[in-house]
């Protein structure tokens, strides 16, 4: 401990003289290194130091800790102790690898954090609290379920208006969770006018602070006046804050390679209103998906949603404008592969004009280590009762190896004969549905009005034409007249049946020539009527 300290600890000095042996590091000292400098930004924006085993440790005296703390710019007090000491040394010793990667990232995340700050006029001395709370990794979590560069857990973060389901988790996203952090802080400091309170707060929650403020029942209370007071894990979080300022400022003081990057990353964005895959961006744009991600890493699933709503998409400065002159081939890009469909209707494989039916198979299982009936039976989609019966199991047991007799059924396509016969039908179907339109109660309806192909016969003038009276009207009597009808949203097959009296689903489709049951808003089909 420095020299000249106060022997006997007041409430004026104990922040200076307080002493904790029960240290509980936060859990981003837990941080991979290895798997953090496999991320594609460190691998490719900055140049690290890979021959750490031969640097050697360089320590300071509590004289130079003290003088260090006290010349750095801050608003928030930096006060120096055994418990911050013992901090610090966990960075410039045990995890000094850890420091020069998350220099490496600070490149890119600091004046993200910095520009949120100063919009709220809060010190920006608070740009280091994600390098406790996740080593400035945008996509940690925590044991407790904290998320992102800031670790809000999740009714805190929609508290302050950020997103998350499936596909957006706010959260990672540097730009909205830096508001959402400096929203919150300043918050916090308002409620208690002390910032060693508001960031103690930010870790465990106003409730646990003021329960700590009355059972130590001082007035004007600060963090180390409460300390003892508080749960362990808050215990050493102002002071791996203030740690985690001094090691990000006088790394050089202590053998830590500064990082340097190779190349500066200069990016923009853009807002995205469609439906858009990072592998469709990737491929057309010739970006690593990997940079996207970095860039991008709100999007859970690779998935822009912006369908939903417009959504922000974040890219190299210059490839902003190659994405507005080249979006319509991203979004057409694989569009079978990554697109999603809003209307389908269940194709019956048995169908009469369907090129494939169903066959019942009878296939041989190979009972595998650890496979049960039961996970057999999910696997086949049958049940256990029914594999069973057909193996003549009277227990649920079964050993390794055994073989099992499985029913099961297998889309096959259907001999090039009746698919032969079914294109036939479907033709047959199609000439008597061609026929004139007339106009029946504001719908169009077709009459027969084809002209006779049949040789005309040398034959007197008044028999030819009573012949053609009488075919005309034989034909216009046995044609079905057709109702055109145009598919609106919601609309399937069974319910424009039902629209109309004694009409099938298999009239409808043989009046149109359909192979299966998918239809699409917009389509005008032909119905059948008596």
């Amino acid at each position: 401990m420095a020299a000249g300290l106060s022997a006997k600890p007041t409430l004026l000095n104990i922040k200076e003289t307080i002493t904790d042996n029960s240290i509980v590091p936060p859990e981003s000292f837990e941080t991979d290194t290895y798997k953090m400098k496999q991320n594609w930004y460190l691998k490719n924006y900055t140049v690290l130091n890979d021959n750490f085993a031969n640097t050697p440790v360089v320590n300071a005296t509590d004289e130079e800790y003290i003088r260090r703390l006290s010349q750095m710019p801050t608003d928030i007090e930096m006060p120096y102790n055994q418990i911050v000491r013992s901090y610090i040394n966990m960075y410039v010793q045990r995890r000094r690898e850890l420091v020069e990667n998350m220099l490496g990232m600070s490149l890119y995340y600091m004046p993200i954090f910095e520009e949120a700050l100063e919009r709220k006029g809060l010190p920006l001395e608070l740009r280091y609290l994600p390098v406790i709370e996740s080593a400035l990794n945008p996509d940690a979590v925590s044991r407790a379920g904290a998320t992102g560069l800031w670790q809000f857990m999740l009714p805190t973060a929609r508290g302050l208006g950020l997103e998350i389901n499936t596909l957006v988790d706010e959260r990672r996203d540097p730009y909205a969770s830096s508001e959402a952090a400096a929203t919150y802080l300043k918050q916090l400091y308002e409620m208690y006018n002390d910032w060693s309170l508001a960031i103690a707060a930010y870790n465990c929650g106003p409730g646990n602070v003021n329960k700590a403020m009355r059972r130590a029942g001082i007035n004007n209370p600060d963090f180390w006046s409460i300390y003892y007071f508080l749960p362990q894990e808050t215990r050493g979080y102002v002071p791996a804050f203030i740690a985690a300022n001094y090691v990000m400022t006088y790394y050089n003081q202590h053998n830590i390679s500064p990082a340097l990057a190779k190349r500066p990353i200069v990016t923009d964005s853009i807002h995205i209103n469609k439906r858009v895959h990072f592998q469709q961006i990737a491929d057309v744009l010739s970006l690593p998906i990997e940079e996207i991600r970095v860039l991008n890493p709100q999007y859970r699933k690779d998935i822009i949603p912006g369908d939903v709503r417009p959504y922000a998409l974040v890219l190299p400065g210059m490839q902003v404008h190659s994405y507005i002159m080249s979006e319509d081939s991203v979004l057409t890009h694989d569009s079978s592969k990554f697109g999603r469909r809003t209307v389908v209707e269940p194709t019956d494989l048995n169908a009469p004009n369907g090129d494939y039916t169903s066959k019942l198979v009878i296939k041989t299982h190979k009972v595998k280590r650890g496979e049960t009936l039961s996970s057999i039976a999910k696997k086949y989609g049958v049940s256990v009762a029914e594999i069973k019966k057909w193996n003549g199991l009277k227990k649920n047991k079964i050993s390794r190896g055994k073989n099992l007799k499985i029913h099961t059924y297998e889309r096959v396509a259907k001999p090039k004969e009746e698919q032969a016969r079914n294109v036939n039908a479907e033709a047959s179907a199609e000439v008597a549905a061609s026929t004139a339109a007339a106009v029946v109660d504001g719908a169009e309806v077709e009459t027969a009005s084809q002209a006779e192909t049949q040789a005309a016969k040398v034959e007197p003038q008044e028999v030819k034409a009573a012949k053609s009276a009488k075919t005309s009207k034989a034909k216009a009597s046995s044609e079905p007249k057709m109702i055109r009808y145009k598919v609106r949203k919601g609309d399937t097959l069974g319910k424009i049946a039902g629209k109309y009296r004694g009409v099938t689903v298999k009239q409808i489709q043989a009046a149109n020539g359909l192979k299966n049951t998918n239809i699409r808003v917009g389509q005008t089909l032909k119905i059948p009527q008596k």
